[in-house]
């Protein structure tokens, strides 16, 4: 008989970024930078998730080359392959095995209700079934390596409960005595887990109201200037709270730098185009050394497909151990291992 492959009480760190577009500061506000912290303190499977931006992206250069620069991206933020797993979704084909078992679980209803499948239908993208089985495919990436805690924006909440709805099932169904899958639940930092875009709707590639995490000088400028803002005339004051340039200072300054530039809002005399040219600035600095780790892991391309290969090899190891359990509690005949 195959053993359990998830020790109780272990933790298990377990999230991934979808490579659908370069990555902008609400994928480092509400993802990255928690993923960074997270993979020092506990052992984590973090994945480039290529599989789910088919729904969007058709172009195979456009996929390549976005799955291999959001490995830049989190080498280049701090990730240490020695510390965690850094791998492509795609690199564990057996995630799809797993996906089936459960759509097997999954209550259509259950599907139909999530609320991030409604508003990309209402934003224009095609209603396809990737995109509606999404939550069961991000399942399947949180239970096969018994991730237990999951850290994602806000948005990704009602998937995470989901993904626990599903194993919970499964263990009802399958493994009632000694459940298989551990219960994980979201980690999220709310008082950054929505960023505000350059038009002030959540910041989203869908909506092309980004800001880059790794745009500099003139392309900065340009994407800074379009934030949206009010008609208050320079001399008047002004609320910071209900100015989307504040809210994005808010994410880089300290706190002596927030009372200060919140003080000016508020005194008059202080106009946007001044808070802007603080929010470059802000923004130029605390990427800075990301910034040059960027510009020389570009140099390296096969270091980084050598990090994801590593990470992919530890991965497969864990699935197949999984799914080896899964098979046999399921049922599911494996002649070709017997």
């Amino acid at each position: 008989m195959a053993p359990y492959p998830f020790p109780p009480g272990e933790t298990i760190v377990v999230s991934g970024i979808q490579s659908s577009g370069a990555l902008h500061l609400g994928n480092y506000f509400g993802a990255l930078r928690q993923h960074i912290a997270l993979h020092h303190k506990h052992p984590s499977y973090y994945f480039i998730v290529n599989y789910h931006a088919m729904t969007t992206v058709r172009d195979p250069d456009a996929l390549y080359a976005h799955t291999l620069d959001a490995a830049i991206t989190y080498l280049s933020l701090g990730f240490n392959p020695s510390k965690g797993n850094l791998f492509v979704q795609s690199d564990v084909p057996l995630l799809n095995e797993l996906t089936w078992i459960f759509f097997c679980l999954t209550p259509v209803s259950q599907l139909e209700k999530a609320t991030s499948y409604k508003d990309k239908v209402a934003q224009g993208l095609s209603a396809n079934c990737g995109l509606f089985n999404y939550p069961v495919l991000q399942a399947s990436d949180i239970l096969i390596y018994g991730g237990t805690i999951v850290p994602v924006g806000a948005d990704q909440k009602q998937h995470i409960e989901i993904c626990r709805d599903t194993a919970q099932r499964f263990n009802r169904i399958w493994s009632p005595d000694r459940p298989l899958f551990p219960v994980p639940h979201a980690h999220i930092t709310e008082q950054v887990a929505i960023v505000p875009g350059i038009d002030g709707r959540k910041m989203s590639k869908s909506y092309d109201n980004t800001i880059g995490i790794f745009d500099e000088g003139k392309v900065l400028n340009r994407r800074i200037k379009r934030i949206v803002t009010d008609s208050t005339p320079l001399e008047d004051p002004k609320d910071p709270d209900q100015d989307n340039v504040f809210a994005l200072i808010r994410l880089f300054a300290s706190d002596g730098q927030q009372q200060e530039i919140r003080e000016a809002y508020q005194r008059g005399g202080y106009g946007y185009g001044h808070a802007k040219n603080v929010l470059t600035n802000l923004i130029t600095d605390y990427f800075a050394e990301a910034r040059e780790r960027r510009r020389e892991l570009l140099k390296h391309p096969d270091y980084v497909r050598d990090v994801l290969r590593q990470g992919g090899i530890h991965a497969r190891e864990r699935a197949e151990a999984c799914m080896d359990k899964v098979r046999e509690l399921t049922g599911l005949i494996t002649t070709y291992r017997v």
